[in-house]
């Protein structure tokens, strides 16, 4: 029997050699696709966006943007599920290799490298070819201006959360196109802004029309003034957030719940600028998959007994009880936050009954998605509007002082929340305190508090103050401020070196 099983072995291979033989002798190359005969029609320029578009998607139905931010920040903190505790207990390495181990990569500052790069490689594909397209040309000039964008808003992604990186504004065509040394951050911003300069004369203004998912000249100039205050470049801060506000679409929505209501998503983009647009159904930017996320089943109570969470929850994602406490009780936005919950009976559950992990776990309610039968597809937000008056008066009080101005900016922001007027006798230190105090109640679990705290360098006071029964010690070390280049990075690109303090 082994024999005969070794000699129909030799058989087949020789039959398919034969065939193999047979075929090259025929084969003839009837059609391909190359960058040549690419980007040639509308329709091609169109898939060439929304491909640059896609690795947002990569980065927030994780989702890394969000979750490596809130996990390692003040406010909000894991159950310790696959080594989402990593970021919180700041026990991370140059390999990721719990998370990589766990198989949790969408959860981890690798996977935030990964799509900037996937971005910007795509991104540079379409400032290159897109302009020899044979189509509209407002449309093309809008694309072409999207893809800006797109370019900024990765480096800005990169930078923020690695310090120098790569700065790349040419698409590869050869292996060696690939490797780049990193550039110095302050180059970084110099790129960033230069794309932000050739988005803003190409994009269309904001308004209802605006197709939704897509960027804008003023997603663009609020995306600009946010980078310029990470910059410390406080006069580019707040020109570029008063242009945002010389847009009369524009405006606070008077509900602040509303901008989280997934039945009112298309009302909220007068507040929200840009966004990740999730969907049950094809990406509004051109996916041919849906694109939804897992903050509703991350942040809902466990055990999927929140209907009006979502269709599944588990309880891994809760926020500190002293920043529950943190809140003034009036504060509407305290209502984006629970110590109960409403059970598949109809009853409500106090937080105490939370026992998954912890008794005093606060659930977040932002992401709240009841309506959806097959994923979470409320919208996250990226750039909002209470983000533009909040940039506009922290870089006005660090530029001239707590003026008139820059309280006039924060009160719009204060009013919305049912919060009475800051004190108007403030020192510029302590009114910019309170600008960060009340970003941190603004934009809790969007992925933003990290950064407001390592950009401050408040994060080494900060961080050890927030804890719980559950993360009863945190002990944050300079090195944190920026995450480690991923080991996996440094071995493709042999120009590539590691962050000093991760050396």
């Amino acid at each position: 029997m082994k024999y005969i099983h070794s000699f129909l072995l030799l058989l087949c291979f020789v039959v398919v050699m034969l065939s193999a033989c047979k075929l090259d002798e025929e084969q003839y190359v009837y059609s391909s696709i190359f960058t040549t005969n690419f980007y040639k029609t509308s329709s091609d320029a169109e898939a060439a966006i929304a491909a640059a578009y896609d690795p947002i998607a990569d980065m927030y139905n994780g989702p890394a943007a969000v979750l490596v931010s809130d996990f390692s920040a003040d406010q909000t903190y894991p159950r310790v599920a696959v080594s989402r505790n990593t970021l919180t207990l700041f026990t991370y390495d140059v390999n990721y290799t719990a998370q990589r181990t766990a198989g949790r990569l969408f959860e981890s500052p690798q996977q935030i490298w990964i799509s900037c790069y996937d971005g910007i490689e795509k991104a540079n594909r379409v400032i290159e070819n897109v302009p020899r397209a044979t189509m509209d040309a407002t449309r093309k000039k809008e694309i072409i201006g999207e893809a800006f964008f797109l370019r900024a808003f990765y480096h800005w992604m990169a930078t923020k959360n690695f310090g120098d990186v790569v700065i790349k504004v040419k698409a590869s065509e050869l292996i060696s196109d690939a490797f780049f040394p990193k550039s110095a951050k302050a180059d970084v911003y110099k790129q960033i802004y230069k794309d932000l300069d050739s988005a803003t004369a190409k994009l269309p203004v904001h308004t209802a029309s605006l197709v939704k998912g897509r960027a804008s000249k003023e997603a663009a100039l609020a995306l600009y003034a946010k980078a310029a205050l990470y910059n410390e470049d406080w006069a580019t801060a707040v020109a570029k957030a008063q242009a945002v506000l010389t847009n009369p679409y524009l405006t606070l929505m008077t509900n602040v719940l509303d901008v989280y209501d997934v039945t009112k998503e298309d009302a909220a983009r007068v507040e929200n600028i840009f966004a990740f647009e999730a969907e049950s159904t094809a990406s509004v930017t051109g996916s041919t998959s849906a694109r939804s996320h897992q903050m509703v089943g991350l942040c809902g109570p466990p055990g999927s007994n929140g209907p009006k969470y979502g269709l599944t929850t588990f309880g891994s994602f809760f926020a500190y009880q002293s920043f529950f406490n943190s809140f003034d009780p009036d504060d509407k936005r305290r209502l984006l936050l629970d110590t109960t919950y409403v059970d598949k009976t109809g009853k409500t559950i106090p937080q105490k009954s939370i026992t998954t992990i912890t008794t005093k776990g606060v659930l977040v309610k932002k992401y709240m998605d009841p309506i959806s039968t097959s994923g979470n597809t409320n919208n996250i937000p990226i750039l909002r509007l209470a983000d533009v008056y909040l940039i506009a008066a922290e870089a006005e009080a660090r530029l001239n002082g707590p003026t008139t101005l820059a309280y006039g900016f924060i009160k719009k922001v204060r009013d919305r929340a049912g919060l009475e007027d800051l004190d108007d006798a403030l020192g510029t230190d302590a009114f910019v305190d309170a600008v960060i105090q009340e970003r941190s109640w603004e934009f809790f679990s969007e992925g933003d508090r990290w950064y407001d705290l390592t950009r401050t360098d408040k994060f080494m006071t900060l961080i050890p103050l927030a804890v719980s029964d559950y993360y009863p010690v945190r002990t944050p070390q300079p090195k944190n401020k920026y995450f480690p280049i991923p080991q996996d990075e440094l071995n493709a690109n042999t120009l590539l070196v590691q962050n000093d303090p991760w050396k």
